[in-house]
Formats: structure tokens, C-alpha cells, sequence
């Protein structure tokens, strides 16, 4: 190989990124398929998985007893990284918790985690405290259709939570396609908070989760974790740099992808 194209290659490989997609409750890899696509496109390589019962994992969410057990698709692949190759994580949703525990547990593999529209906890409280708070900031109206029920008569704060048609339509997805809404409408699964086992937790560590580098990607016209709140996380638990997509809702992937794609390479690049 000649000198030039040597070059050619390493500047080529250093440009490229490693993404990781996690998806929120209800949802699987499916939600990113069109910024897993648009990213691919631009030369980065994209891992969109499912987490435990989610997606086309075949496990029930009856069957998750804990929220590393739910994680375990996601710790596996960070594992299985090689020694010197770090990923750019990215959460949407209840995803934020789950890339909390992930950057807690492998600091060293994360060049920096991506918070979209997402829940984002600090080191000073339990784990579930971002969660409890925006539960307590939500009319109980205002879950319209959205399905509680108890998996686990020993353990009655043990529920499933599954949204409802309606729920999707005017919370989650009132400005995506929708052909995307109707996909939704077919795909979600019922999922679990965990609040009940996160409030017993200890606190994600100083040396883990607050070592890593954290950017927050909000939504101008998010119904479901409104702008307010987006902010009090971020004032809560400040990061790096915080980015909006406008015009997009809760699903920003879906009604804004290219906008939120090119916002990923931004943040990765900057991270190099």
C-alpha cells in the first residue's frame, strides 16, 4: 500500500464512529431504523439493539427480575469491546437509566453518552430519583390510555407499563409520521420502570457514571418529558453541552432523523 493511501485509510477509520442505540420503554432497535441508516450512510458503524423482553427479544417482561437483568443485551456488547475501542452510547427515553448503569460499569468504553430527550440521574440520589420526580410532576389524566397492571402479586409495586394508542398518538408521536406511529402501534411491548428496585439501589458512582462525558439532545415540542423538565434534569446534573432538535417530538428520531443523525456526528466528532 502506498504512503498516501496508508494516510488516506487511518484518516478515514479516525472519522468513523462506533454507535450505540438504546431505545425507551415499550420500544426495541426498531425505533432507530432510520438514523441507524442515515449514520451507516455517513460512514459510522451502528449497533441498535434490544434490550431484555424487548423488540424481538422473545423473553417476557414477567421474566426480568432486575434492571441489570433488563440491561444485559447492552453491558454484553461493552464487554466484548476490544481493550482500546471506546463507543459513542446514546439513550432515549427510560434509556437515559440505562446508560447510566452502562457508563457506571464501563467508564473506560465510552467516549461520550448521548442523552435524547432522555432520563438523566446524577450521583447524589437513588437511581429512580429523576424518574419519581417527573412522575410526581404528571397528572394521573394525563397518562390517557396507558396500561398499569401488577406481574407479581407478591410484589404489588412490581407493574408493567404499556401505552396506549391514544398515548402515542398525543405524547409520543403527534409530529412523526404516521406510517411510524402506526409501526409503534403494532411493535410496542409492555415494559417495567423499575422505580421500586432503583430506589433501593446505591447511587451510580463519581468514578463511573460522573466520570464520563454527557450531552443532553432535547426536543422543542416534546409532550411527554416536557421542555421544563428537560431542564431541571440538566440543572440537576449539568453536562458538557446541550443541543435541541427543533420541531421534533418525543420520537425525535422518527420526526426529525436527519437533523438528530447529523447531531450525533457533531457531538462524536467533538469527543474524538
Amino acid at each position: 500500500m502506498k504512503p498516501t493511501e496508508k494516510i488516506k485509510k487511518m484518516a478515514e477509520a479516525k472519522k468513523q464512529k462506533h454507535f450505540v442505540l438504546v431505545h425507551g420503554s415499550n420500544h426495541g432497535a426498531w425505533c432507530w431504523y432510520k438514523v441507524k441508516a442515515q449514520l451507516e450512510a455517513a460512514g459510522h458503524r451502528v449497533t441498535a439493539l434490544d434490550l431484555t423482553a424487548s423488540g424481538i427479544d422473545m423473553k417476557k417482561i414477567q421474566d426480568v427480575h432486575s434492571f441489570y437483568e433488563y440491561n444485559e443485551p447492552l453491558l454484553e456488547i461493552l464487554a466484548s469491546l476490544s481493550a482500546d475501542e471506546k463507543v459513542v452510547i446514546v439513550g432515549h427515553s427510560l434509556g437515559g437509566l440505562s446508560l447510566a448503569l452502562a457508563a457506571d460499569m464501563f467508564p473506560h468504553k465510552i467516549s461520550v453518552a448521548i442523552f435524547v430527550t432522555a432520563f438523566m440521574p446524577d450521583t447524589k440520589h437513588q437511581p429512580s430519583y429523576v424518574v419519581e420526580r417527573f412522575s410526581e410532576s404528571i397528572p394521573r389524566e394525563e397518562r390517557l390510555d396507558t396500561q398499569y397492571s401488577i406481574i407479581d402479586k407478591s410484589n404489588p409495586s412490581r407493574m408493567s407499563i404499556l401505552f396506549g394508542h391514544k398515548f402515542l398518538t398525543l405524547k409520543l408521536y403527534q409530529l412523526s409520521p404516521p406510517e411510524d406511529l402506526e409501526l409503534a402501534k403494532m411493535l410496542v411491548k409492555p415494559g417495567l420502570l423499575f422505580t421500586d428496585e432503583l430506589s433501593k439501589a446505591n447511587e451510580f458512582s463519581n468514578e463511573g457514571y460522573g466520570s464520563v462525558k454527557r450531552d443532553f439532545v432535547g426536543s422543542d415540542k416534546d409532550n411527554c418529558i416536557p421542555k421544563e423538565f428537560q431542564q431541571w434534569m440538566i440543572q440537576n446534573n449539568p453536562v458538557n453541552e446541550v443541543m435541541a432538535i427543533k420541531g421534533a417530538d418525543h420520537m425525535a428520531m422518527l420526526s426529525k432523523p436527519q437533523p438528530l443523525s447529523d447531531c450525533f456526528s457533531q457531538i462524536a466528532h467533538k469527543y474524538a
